[in-house]
């Protein structure tokens, strides 16, 4: 069901009794003294981390990890299990999100894009223009001169970049890996302080200053919170990092699995230098990612703690969600940037307990653009008819509500050698990755998730998955409006020319260089001596 206009009666209208519990909110308007009392917006905060593995949660199920305020969201809220992001990296997710449209629509190819216009009508644009202020702290992975609406609390240099929209060409033949890894797991170590942890205090102090600056009577906010953790580099207090040591599973890839992946998959371990990761720095890594996520989520208790003290939790709406996963290993990949669950998987917690029961679940596919649907339907703002997504808020309402169990997610930046684009259709999901030239055609993958979670057997070549492979096929080209095939070479143009002489060849901020993604840095070859005992110890 869609909601592309004004909020439902029952959204709107809700009880002005004195003395009224602030859990007792009724969905029907009192009348006080001959007066229909106004609908008090709710206030929204979005809480919004970086790379965020939906396993990697307490409240999901996962039973080694310590994520107590996120799991007393949970218990507070409703988790839809089945989120994902539009599109799994940092820039496209975050502007298909923003925009309301999915990347390929917006031109968001990659980690140096931007919208069309600063005034492009963007989820704060279109919330402010129906009485909300709208306000960013902290990481949204916006251009220098792009607000899009937002009012900026503290000056992130996440949003500190100058975007050209240009990206690197595809090299369909170039698989040579180089010796060593990636230097990026140089950084899993012990350690109180790192670039991500460091930002994110601030973004907790600035956040918490601001909540206790508000007041009931003043206008509704809608305010995103951007953290960076759990991104790497993957350093987290010794402390919790103990608490992982030698627990986290190590990565289940059987023999020839990773030969039988995709030509894009198998670009991705070597343009990342991911290759050959010895084991026990898989480990390590892993371990280290949840001791980053259990340290995120004591900085979102402390928010919590701050609204809880404002007096505004009663009537604000909490939302937690990432803009893509983590691998840790996985499928031998490590970060984001392809369809399987562990990078496109996002968690998504609503909590509002005076309007929705606490500990609900939601097991349809949904997206990062019904979320977007739903903030401005909960705001009772006019979304653009043009927009993707559909209002989670009847499905919030009432959890019989017929939901389109569909999600739709894209990939066209780096390090591959051909985009493609995905698509989860109740428990069959469907990844189309477009030729790269004429010598490597077209590669299709379908999973049954249900029984195989782990996405291990791709079914797209089996005689009777013919069928199915067609229907989503063409269920994901109506979705998107277009074939990927013809998304490619688009993608490839306007990447190649960039944005023009501001942006072209422009490096982001200094301060956020160990979050840009192009530069990976040379590979590094370790020292492996000693690392069981401290990490700290391995040399370059």
């Amino acid at each position: 069901m869609e909601t592309h206009g004004s909020l439902t009666r029952r959204e709107f209208l809700h009880a002005a009794a004195v003395g009224m519990a602030a859990t007792a909110i009724l969905p029907r308007a009192l009348s006080l003294a001959g007066q229909t009392a106004p609908p008090r917006r709710p206030n929204i905060l979005m809480i919004i981390s970086d790379e965020h593995n939906a396993g990697v949660l307490g409240g999901g199920g996962n039973s080694l990890v310590r994520t107590p305020n996120l799991d007393g969201l949970v218990a507070q809220g409703v988790l839809f299990e089945n989120c994902y992001c539009n599109s799994p990296l940092c820039v496209p997710s975050r502007l298909s999100f923003l925009s309301g449209k999915y990347a390929s629509r917006v031109g968001a190819w990659n980690n140096s894009c931007r919208l069309p216009s600063a005034e492009y009508p963007s989820v704060p644009a279109i919330l402010n223009r129906a009485g909300y202020q709208a306000y960013l702290c902290g990481k949204m992975h916006l251009d220098a001169a792009c607000r899009y609406g937002f009012q900026e609390i503290g000056k992130s240099p996440t949003n500190a970049h100058h975007m050209g929209g240009r990206g690197k060409r595809r090299q369909a033949d170039d698989l040579k890996a180089s010796p060593g890894y990636s230097i990026r797991f140089k950084d899993s170590r012990p350690g109180a302080s790192s670039f991500p942890m460091d930002h994110d205090r601030r973004v907790t102090g600035d956040v918490t200053q601001f909540l206790s600056g508000r007041k009931a009577g003043d206008e509704p906010f809608f305010l995103v919170a951007g953290y960076i953790a759990p991104h790497f580099p993957l350093t987290a207090p010794e402390a919790l990092w103990r608490h992982y040591e030698g627990k986290v599973p190590m990565p289940q890839i059987p023999e020839g699995h990773l030969k039988s992946q995709p030509l894009n998959y198998q670009h991705l371990r070597v343009g990342f230098h991911v290759e050959d990761v010895p084991e026990e720095v898989i480990r390590r890594s892993r371990e280290f990612y949840y001791a980053l996520t259990e340290w995120m989520d004591g900085q979102v208790g402390r928010v919590l703690a701050a609204l809880a003290r404002s007096g505004l939790a009663d009537n604000t709406v909490i939302i937690y969600s990432a803009d893509h996963g983590e691998n840790m290993g996985e499928h031998g990949l490590w970060w984001k940037n392809c369809m399987y669950e562990h990078a496109a998987h996002v968690p998504l917690i609503v909590s509002s307990p005076a309007r929705w029961k606490g500990g609900q679940r939601r097991r349809g596919a949904c997206s990062l653009l019904d979320v977007a649907r739903t903030i401005t339907s909960l705001g009772g703002a006019e979304s653009p008819a043009d927009w993707n997504g559909d209002s989670l808020v009847p499905w919030l309402d009432d959890p019989a509500t017929k939901w389109k169990d569909r999600a739709v997610s894209e990939y066209y930046a780096h390090n591959i050698a051909s985009g493609y684009a995905m698509i989860r259709i109740g428990m069959h999901k469907y990844v189309y990755h477009t030729p790269a030239d004429d010598k490597h055609p077209a590669q299709r993958e379908i999973y049954d998730l249900q029984a195989d979670p782990g996405e291990l057997d791709n079914l797209a070549g089996k005689a009777e998955q013919r069928q199915r492979l067609e229907e989503m096929h063409r269920a994901l080209v109506r979705e998107i409006g277009e074939e990927p095939d013809r998304t490619e070479p688009r993608c490839r143009t306007d990447i190649a020319r960039g944005y023009g002489p501001r942006g072209a060849g422009s490096e982001p901020n200094p301060g956020a260089a160990s979050l840009r993604e192009p530069g990976l840095g040379a590979p590094w070859t370790p020292a492996l001596k000693g690392m069981s005992h401290d990490l700290r110890s391995v040399s370059a």
